[in-house]
């Protein structure tokens, strides 16, 4: 029996935000935001952004709060895959 080394697994960052579209098969787009201050008014200001996740059974819909973990280039812009449903949106 040899002694292998094994691979760590790097600390992979988790984004939380909300489903904004479903309308793709599989893949969800998250709004996220978050606050930063200005670096010489001293003011808060809210930054956000739009990232594509990979949602394998399609289980998210517009308005549900998620955690996105980041993995490997699954596509173009894919950058990331569903981790946890926080909470679910509003039904229409």
């Amino acid at each position: 029996m040899t002694n292998q080394p094994t691979k760590k697994k790097k600390n992979l960052k988790i984004v939380k935000g909300v489903v904004v579209s479903d309308k793709m098969n599989k893949t969800r787009v998250v709004l996220i935001e978050k606050n930063v201050m200005h670096p010489l008014y001293k003011k808060t200001i809210k930054r956000s952004k739009k990232i594509k996740m990979h949602d394998e059974e399609n289980t998210t819909k517009i308005g549900d709060i998620v955690l996105a973990i980041e993995t490997r280039p699954l596509s173009k812009e894919k950058r990331h895959t569903l981790y946890k449903i926080l909470s679910k949106g509003e039904t229409k």
